[in-house]
């Protein structure tokens, strides 16, 4: 049986989860097995419990206790749940929530890059790209055309951030996914060929018969901005570019991921 706490104030008691603590406090960098994520409206909460995410409190307007939430509700019976108007917990989380509900769950034990990759042959590099938009869209993508896993580089946004995590419509809790610091190299070890992202003198089109004869690929993509590092393009296997028309020289980087993960699918 669910405890109902209803919240009458901003600072009571074991609400900071949702309100007062930091995305890096929730990550805790120091502590990574007692970090916690927030998601956000009951489709996303489902994804998360059907992927076996463990909660551990929820947030939820009264109105949906009943309605929208009642079956979380019954899937969760020993977490807290807090409740109250809309209109306070909107200034408990500094927003207006999405469909009234949101849940603290446990952040998973991080597996390793030769964990994610042992039977995957179509993986995604993320390097430097923090726009939590953006990420939540590349996972989305990656999920639904083909991509196997996804490896992140320490300067990139966390997946598990709350805007993320909604943004991706809960796709970050459907494919697996790592940080990565090591060189390219040790993914040749595993296989892989990679291939950089960049518009270059020497690319290849993305339509290029070779890239899909590929057994196993890596992409890597970078900023829109500043793009992938010359050291890095350097390094790759390949340089792959997406044919433009009108002279659009690139396209935002969730898009063209979408179109790369969709060419070399496997």
């Amino acid at each position: 049986m669910n405890k109902l706490i209803e919240l009458t104030s901003l600072d009571q008691p074991g609400a900071d989860v949702f309100s007062t603590l930091t995305e890096a406090q929730l990550r805790n960098r120091l502590e990574p097995e007692k970090g916690v994520f927030i998601a956000e409206s009951p489709k996303v909460i489902r994804v998360a419990l059907d992927a076996g995410y463990e909660p551990t409190a929820l947030l939820c307007e009264r109105k949906h206790l009943t309605g929208d939430a009642s079956d979380i509700l019954a899937r969760c019976p020993d977490i807290p749940v807090y409740t109250g108007e809309r209109e306070l917990l909107a200034r408990l989380t500094g927003y207006v929530l999405t469909r009234g509900v949101l849940c603290a769950m446990r952040r998973p034990r991080m597996k390793s890059v030769e964990e994610i990759c042992e039977d995957a042959r179509r993986i995604v590099i993320i390097k430097g790209v923090t726009d939590t938009t953006n990420i939540g869209a590349i996972f989305r993508s990656a999920a639904a055309l083909g991509i196997d896993a996804v490896l992140l580089t320490p300067d990139s946004c966390d997946p598990l951030n709350r805007r993320a995590v909604r943004v991706s419509m809960g796709s970050v809790f459907l494919i697996p996914w790592t940080w990565i610091d090591t060189p390219l190299s040790d993914l040749r070890r595993l296989g892989f060929r990679t291939a950089a992202m960049a518009l270059s003198d020497d690319s290849i089109p993305l339509d290029a018969p070779v890239l899909k004869q590929e057994p196993r690929l890596a992409l890597i993509m970078g900023t829109e901005g500043d793009g992938l590092p010359h050291d890095t393009i350097a390094e790759a296997d390949y340089t792959v570019r997406i044919p433009m028309a009108h002279g659009v020289d690139s396209l935002n980087v969730a898009a063209a991921s979408a179109v790369a993960f969709w060419e070399l699918r496997k």
